[in-house]
């Protein structure tokens, strides 16, 4: 008799493959934890951008830290994070965001981890994927996200590492590289979602930042409105989130053709606006629904 894939899922490590797509990482919280309450034991994560910080912070048991501050974190907080990079070749550079976040999870090593984990970046120098799996875990959370023209790149020696996305946004083939799992996929670059208009109307309300010629500028740079919405203007960040979310559109699909996984959850790609981190508890709860969906048509 062939076992259930509930069956086999509590026999079988469980490898996740967490995609890359900016604020919608976060969704993939709500991912993990209805996979945990189901049972499945997941003994090994590939995540790119948003999903090696998701994926990483879970490797490290810290998982439930991230999700708390971020659903803490108000709109203006979160830009406050954000340090200009003046005279680099980006319009942040992370540091203070990285600074924040080491000192809320601390500071393990890859190689440490109690669950095994891989990074996935891009060395624009030499062209290829790289897959990060040792050494310190920021260090390889900041190459993994350091989405070009929005943060500066990493340089590791002969590497310049920026985000894993432009070659990598569904990292599925990084799951196998440790004992036989089961591969739960988690694709941000899903369908259009048909209940669009009700998520942006239920998005919370935030007051307009201070009036200092930072906030100004980091108003600018996010077409936001004193709503905390993009307004209709285009500029240079939503160039570059049309761009890159274009382009891993494509390649997840050709990912997933060929390279299948055991199970692939959804997420849609215009749930949010790619920057909009501090709606992080709708977009948890809105992964939740996407896993709970997803695992009952599997029948896991």
């Amino acid at each position: 008799m062939t076992a259930s894939p509930s069956e086999q899922a509590a026999t079988t490590p469980i490898a996740l493959a967490l995609s890359g797509g900016g604020a919608r990482g976060l969704t993939q919280i709500g991912v993990i934890e209805v996979l945990q309450a189901r049972g499945l034991y997941i003994d090994a994560v590939a995540g790119t951008s948003c999903g090696a910080l998701v994926g990483g912070t879970f490797a490290a048991g810290k998982l439930d830290v991230l999700r708390d501050w971020m659903c803490r974190t108000s709109r203006n907080e979160m830009l406050r994070l954000l340090d200009p990079g003046l005279g680099r070749p980006a319009m942040f550079t992370g540091e203070r965001l990285v600074r924040t976040l080491r000192e809320l999870i601390g500071e393990p090593r890859i190689e440490d981890l109690p669950i095994d984990f891989t990074a996935v970046a891009v060395d624009l120098r030499r062209q290829r994927e790289v897959w990060l799996r040792s050494g310190d875990l920021w260090d390889a959370l900041r190459a993994s996200f350091a989405i070009p023209g929005i943060f500066t790149p990493l340089l590791v020696g002969e590497m310049e590492l920026v985000d894993g996305g432009l070659l990598s946004p569904l990292p599925i083939t990084a799951t196998r590289l440790a004992v036989p799992h089961r591969v739960i996929a988690v694709d941000l670059n899903g369908g259009r979602n048909t209940s669009r208009e009700s998520v942006v109307a239920s998005a919370p309300q935030h007051a307009p930042a201070q009036d200092t010629s930072l906030s100004r500028w980091l108003e600018n740079a996010f077409h936001l409105n004193g709503n905390g919405r993009g307004t209709q203007r285009s500029g240079i960040m939503d160039m570059i989130a049309r761009t890159l979310e274009t382009m891993q559109e494509r390649i997840s699909r050709v990912q997933v053709a060929l390279d299948p996984p055991d199970l692939l959850i959804e997420i849609p790609r215009d749930i949010c606006l790619f920057y909009e981190f501090w709606r992080a508890s709708e977009l948890i709860d809105i992964g939740r629904q996407a896993a709970e969906k997803a695992l009952d048509a599997a029948g896991y």
